[in-house]
Formats: structure tokens, sequence, C-alpha cells
């Protein structure tokens, strides 16, 4: 009952494996590559803005892939192509037959069931003469049917397999071959077969990876050039206080933009003409900067379109319109980098890999620069531009002798009549498009929360503890606000005290030199200016005058003061508990045993309160692990509509959120991209304490990449404690030797900063 395996050189098992092959393909292809024609919801067509910006907008996107029909019909032809080959494949497959299919020695020999042995060998000599390999007739494959079906009536034991198997050689008899067409196989093709495999193998297929690696290794994870961001990180690191206008002449040189380096940008010779004109129109260009790349050509067209772009200058529909919804579209993913690269440089200065340090003014103007490329406004314009039908002459009736509105959330909590009041100048259906456009605008309620997990205490901070900022931000509508006047106004976030550049100002200048901050001076090199900190300790005492002193030497704070004060009361009230005791000696057994019976119940409660208190932190230390798994998912990319009609593309709202210090101007912990806040987002922040106990104060922010004037702060104040001492003695690391170890240990105790006199004295 063996097994007889026979390899099929026939060819036909290919077909089984180019239908299964195709059809893996085919199925999940359809499902996704089906070109459909996207359903859109009535409600969201009404909740569209009409304004002539948004409509030329959409224009725009509708006619920017003129492509886009022809391939979904090409797409569509393809799909259907592989269908029909897929049930062409499928029919052939249903009508093989195998040679021991349905096997039947007397048909093939062509006699009667009841034939005699001699009929069955005439009728196999017959045909052997017309079947056999060597005459012109023959047909090896039906040469060896029929040598089986004289087989089977031959022999007693293959006639007995075929009477009960149905199959002279037993049933175990089975047939397998390769996937390939059968002239794969065939000895007369073989060289034809190696000399495709090498071309395939040895040339076409090195030949696709390194054209494709060769590509890939210009860009980084975000598709932006890598000489892009070399020339980021060389001019954030020569300039670490760099102001706004700059940013945006580092982001206008960005390689992206250069015709050498990007084959999609388009030169044209009406350029010497037009860019000149443009440059005189815009004030503050410095085109006359001999800085590499930022005098280049390419580069000083970039940035008068950027200029352009933010003072809402009309361009040539036909030539720098164009150019500008290029460059503009490519722009945050630029920025982007340009926050990533700063932060970069930020972490190595803390790792002294670099002498300079980025201020937070740098990274912040790189954020502050996003929103106003997406609304096409410099900061210093009012926020209620960025509404429909709102330009500079609207401004004056916002700001009146009975109020003055600033800020859309101010717009948006006065009543219909006042809101309607305002802009009377409106058509009703101008004024529509208006409260639709505030309507749909974000509001996100900003809530933080400091604590140090897994500790056994989370709400206290020692020193050099992993401090985590829970950051929870809800988004809602703007429209949730209408006519609420209730609500305060969210903390704008405040720059070190500078005030925003006025209209026709000039650039601010740069603030004071920064403090170091407390988390750059602890390690063993920053003993010197622990020093120096405590020589002007000491000219301070002797001139009398006070100044501010640095970060890492906080003043004692109100509460540590009123914190202190009562420890000394209670010192004083168990002296005076200890006399009354002396006096009231006299009292009876029975107010004893109440006194027992009291403290039973009280010890009780307590035990239960305890046991309620462990549960509720159980809980809370699950509910703490899910959220960070939920943080470690992928991050979506999408989650609102931004009405952005200056921008060329579909734009969603992003949000970066930080921690800070204003004091030293540096920043504390990477800026985090919220990319998916639809309705509720949770973001942990984590940082180093300082190590040195005191009252330190960090400002959490909040920016918007889309919207000006959406930004928020919150302060957080930390209580650092000092640190616990390490144990060092334990009954279990009791030893023999433990007796030499003794002054090691005691050494280890020891501050690197500690002087003669903070030392305990040795006894006599």
């Amino acid at each position: 009952m063996g097994q007889k395996f026979q390899y099929d050189e026939s060819g036909g098992t290919f077909f089984y494996f180019l239908l299964s092959f195709l059809a893996l393909i085919l199925i999940p292809a359809t499902f996704y590559y089906w070109p459909r024609k996207k359903k859109r919801d009535p409600e969201e067509e009404n909740k569209e803005c009409k304004c002539s910006g948004c409509h030329t907008k959409r224009e725009y996107l509708k006619h920017s892939e003129p492509w886009k029909g022809p391939k979904n019909v090409l797409i569509k032809l393809i799909i259907i192509a592989g269908w029909v080959i897929l049930i062409l494949l499928a029919y052939k497959v249903s009508q093989f037959d195998y040679e021991m299919a349905n096997f039947d020695p007397f048909e093939i020999l062509g006699i009667p069931a009841g034939a005699s042995q001699g009929e069955i060998k005439k009728a196999y000599r017959r045909l052997s003469l017309i079947l056999h390999p060597d005459k012109d007739t023959g047909n090896e494959k039906e040469f060896m049917k029929l040598s089986k079906a004289y087989q089977a009536l031959t022999d007693e034991e293959a006639r007995k397999n075929w009477e009960k198997y149905g199959n002279p050689d037993g049933p175990g008899a089975m047939s397998f071959g390769i996937a390939l067409p059968s002239w794969i196989v065939e000895k007369e093709n073989s060289v034809w077969v190696l000399g495709l495999y090498a071309l395939v193998f040895m040339v076409a297929l090195p030949i696709v990876v390194g054209t494709w690696w060769y590509r890939s290794i210009k860009f980084t994870g975000d598709q932006v050039l890598l000489d892009t961001t070399q020339m980021y990180y060389y001019f954030f690191h020569k300039t670490p206080n760099m102001a706004l206008k700059r940013v945006i002449m580092i982001l206008a040189a960005s390689l992206e933009f250069d015709k050498k380096h990007n084959s999609e940008i388009v030169e044209r010779d009406s350029d010497n003409e037009e860019v000149p004109q443009l440059i005189k129109k815009l004030p503050n260009l410095n085109e006359k900067n001999k800085e590499r790349p930022l005098c280049y050509l390419y580069s000083i067209k970039a940035r008068a379109i950027i200029h352009a772009h933010l003072g809402r200058v009309s361009l040539n529909p036909n030539t720098l319109e164009q150019d500008r919804r290029y460059i503009i579209g490519k722009c945050p993913y630029l920025i982007n980098e340009q926050v990533n690269c700063v932060n970069q440089l930020i972490l190595l200065a803390y790792a002294r890999r670099i002498q300079k340090l980025p201020t937070i003014e740098t990274i912040e103007n790189c954020m502050k620069l996003c929103p106003m490329i997406v609304q096409g406004l410099w900061e210093y314009k009012s926020p209620l531009l960025q509404l429909p039908y709102i330009n500079d002459d609207n401004l004056k009736y916002f700001m009146s002798k009975k109020r003055q509105i600033k800020t859309l959330q101010q717009y948006a909590q006065l009543k219909g009549e006042d809101r309607r009041s305002l802009l009377r100048n409106l058509s009703d259906e101008e004024y529509e498009n208006v409260i639709k456009v505030l309507g749909r605008m974000p509001y996100i309620d900003f809530q933080i929360q400091v604590e140090v997990m897994d500790d056994d205490n989370p709400t206290e901070v020692t020193a050099g503890a992993i401090v985590t900022v829970t950051v929870t931000l809800v988004r809602k509508d703007m429209g949730t606000l209408f006519g609420d006047d209730t609500i305060k106004e969210n903390t704008v976030i405040t720059e070190n005290g500078v005030e925003e550049v006025k209209e026709g100002a000039g650039e601010p200048e740069a603030g004071p030199p920064a403090k170091r901050p407390a988390w750059l001076k602890q390690k063993r090199g920053g003993g010197g200016e622990f020093l120096l900190s405590r020589v002007v300790e000491r000219k301070q005492k002797k001139s009398g005058k006070q100044t501010n002193k640095p970060a890492f030497v906080p003043k004692p704070s109100k509460v540590e003061e009123k914190s202190n004060q009562p420890t000394e009361k209670r010192k004083e009230k168990p002296k005076t508990k200890e006399g009354k005791d002396e006096e009231e000696t006299d009292e009876s057994d029975e107010s004893d045993g109440d006194t027992n019976e009291n403290d039973k119940s009280s010890d009780e409660s307590t035990v239960n309160k305890s046991n309620n208190e462990d549960d509720d932190q159980e809980w809370e230390k699950f509910r703490k692990i899910h959220d960070r798994e939920k943080s470690l998912e992928g991050k979506s990319k999408s989650s609102h509509s931004v009405h952005c009609p200056l921008f060329p593309h579909d734009k969603q709202e992003y949000w970066w959120t930080y921690i800070c210090d204003r004091k030293s101007r540096t920043l504390m912990t990477a800026p985090y991209h919220v990319t998916s806040l639809v309705e509720r987002e949770i973001v942990h922040l984590k940082f180093t304490a300082p190590n040195w106990p005191g009252v330190y104060t960090f400002t959490v922010c909040l920016r918007s990449d889309s919207y000006i004037g959406f930004d928020q702060q919150k302060d957080i104040k930390l209580d650092v404690k000092e640190a616990p001492a390490e144990i060092t003695e334990h009954p279990q690391w009791e030893f023999e030797d433990s007796e030499e170890e003794g002054p090691a240990e005691n050494n280890d105790r020891e501050s690197e900063y500690t002087t003669d006199e903070d030392l305990p004295e040795d006894e006599d």
C-alpha cells in the first residue's frame, strides 16, 4: 500500500498556482483600489463656507489633478481584465482530465467488458503500433494510458487494485507537479530559462532596488531632503536665538524650492521681471543678504512669495500664483522639520555635545510661523481676519468705546444681536458664512496633572525624580460658546513678558541673556558654576542689594515658611498635655474603658479608609497603564478640517504641546505633535526634576499649527523635596567583611557639592 509519486512535467499544476495567486492579489486589490465616489453628506455641504476664497480653493482642488479621471478608468480596466483572466483560468482548471480520472481499461482498449485475454492482447498490439512514441502517429501520454489499461486487465494484482480502488497502481497512487509552465522544464529551453532568470534576478532586480534606494536616501522620514535638514541644523546652531523673519529666510532657502534638487519647480523667463517688481512692494525682505544659500535667486523668490502670501498681496494667476500654491503647500512639512531640528540641537546642548543652546524663542518662532502660513497672516494682525469677509475696514467696528473685541472667543461669547450689529455692513448670507466658520473653529479645554508615576507617593516630587505631566485636551466647537459669557478666556502664551510687535514696527530686539537652567548644572563639570553662585550671594549680602538669583538657587517659598510654623507648635502641644495628665489622674476606670472602645472603633474606621484608598490607588495605576498603552498606538493624521482659503490643500488641525522654563528660556520636553485630536486626547510629557530642593515654576504650552490666537499656557509649580537617603544597612546585607566596607559607604553619602561645614563633626 506504499504511495507512488509521479513527477508531472505536463505543467497542469501551473494553472492551479496561477489561479490561487491571481485570486489572492485580485480580491484585496478590488476592495482597496476600485475607484469610488465619495458620498458627500448634505449636512456637511451646508456647513461649508461659501465665501469666494473657499469656492476658488475647491475649484482648484478639483482641477489640480487632471490625470485623476484617466487614472481611475485605467484602474477599472486593469481590475476587470484581471477578473476575466481569473474566470477563464477557473474554467480551464475545471476541464482538466488527469490520467487516472475515471480510469476504464476496456474503454481505453476499445473492447467490450467481457472480452477474453486474446481479444485484449490483440487490441493492445493494434493500438500500440499506432500510439508508440517511435511511430509518426505516436503519443507518449496516450501510450502510457494504453499500457496501464493492458496491465490492469492482464496482471492479477493490478486487476484487483483497479476493481477495488479504481486504479491499477493501488490506493496510494498520486501525482504532483511544479507550478510552472511545461516549456520551462523542457531540456530544449533550459538555456533560455537560465538567461531569463539571470536577466530578472541579476540585472533588472538590482537596478530597481538601487534606483529606489538612491532616491530614498535623499529624504528623511517626513519626505524632506536631507540636504535641507542639514542646512537647518547649520543655521539654527549658528543663531541660537533666531527671530521670526530669520526663520522665514531659512524656510525660503529650503532646497525643495531649487530646480537643481526638485524637478517639479518651474522656472520662467517672466520671473526676471515679475520677481523684482514684487520685491519692491515688500518691505524688510532683506534680499541683499550675502549668506549662502540665502542669497541664491530661488531663495529670494521663495522668500518674496512667502512675504506676499503673509501680506495677502495678489499675484499673477498664471505665473507667481501657481508658484505660491506649490511653495505654501510644502511649508507645513518643512516647518515641522525645523521644529524637530531645533529640538535635536537642544538635546545635544543638554548632553554637552555642542556649545550653543537654542533658546525657547527659536523653536516657538518656528511654531508660530506655521499658522501664519496656513492663514496667510502676519502674527501682529488681528485673529479676527481669519473669518471670511472680515478685512481691515471691518475691524474698526470691533474696537469701539463700548467694547473691545480682540479675540475670536470674545466675539463668539457675545449675544446674537451684538454679533450681528458688529457686522451690520454684511449681508445675511455673508454673516451666515461667518457664523458657520466661527462655530466650527476649535475651543480646547486644556487641563494638566503633575505626578511621579511608579512611585509610592505620586504627588510628592523629589530631586532627580522623573516627573510626568499628563495633558488632557478636550476639543469642542466654538459654537458651544455662542452667547455664553460665563466661560473665562484661556490664558494666552506670554513669552518672557515681551510685548507683541505691532503693525509697522520692526523686529523685536533680542531679550536678555538666558540663565542657564538647573538641569545643565548637575554634572561634575558644573561645580565651578555652583561656586560662582556662592560668591555672588556673598557679594549680595555685603552690598545689601537684591538681584535675581540663578534658577538653580531658588528663594525659600512662602509655602515652606508656613509649613515650618505648625511643626514648632506641634512640638509645644505635647508638653501641655503631659501637665494635664498629671493633674487629672483621679478619673474613673469607666471613662478609660469608654476611651478604649472609641479607640478601637476609630482604628477599624481608619483601616477601612486605608483599604478604600488602596483600592483607589490600584484603580488609578490601572487607568494610567491603560492610557500609556493607548498612547503607544499608531497616530492618526485626521482630526478636523481647517478654514484656510489661502492654503492650497486641505489642512487638518494639529497641535504642539511642550514644557518650558521661561526664566532660563529653555525647553524641557520635546514638543509632542498632536495629530488626531477629534474629541479627546491624552499626552504624557516627562522630564527630570531639578537636583536641588526648592520651588520651581515651569510652563506647559499648547500651540496650534493652523489657527492664530488659539495658543494656551498653564504654569505648574513643583515643590521639589530632598531625595530620600539611600538604604545602606539591611539585615540581609550583613556580611563578615561589612566593617571594612563602612568607610566607603560613608564617602558615597557625601554630595559632590558639600563643603567641610556641611559634614557632621566626628565624635571624639
